[in-house]
């Protein structure tokens, strides 16, 4: 379970990232499209946080009646 917790907690952190990074060169450059992936950028660091507690919540809720698992299972 902690890797998937792992794993999830790093793909969020790649996109929230790579949208600030993406808004930053787009404002650098003065493109048109600017405000909009700003406005993108502040959307996604609330919606991808919530989204993988989502996952994390129904993955937690769907396999609840699974047996735990020892060091030499997994």
């Amino acid at each position: 379970m902690k890797k998937v917790k792992r794993i999830s907690a790093i793909i969020g952190i790649i996109l929230i990232l790579s949208m600030y990074l993406l808004s930053l060169l787009a404002a650098i450059f003065a493109t048109e499209k600017a405000p909009g992936l700003f406005l993108a950028s502040i959307f996604s660091t609330l919606v991808i946080p919530i989204l993988i507690y989502m996952f994390y919540a129904s993955y937690k809720w769907v396999h609840r009646n699974d047996p735990p698992m020892d060091d030499s299972e997994k």
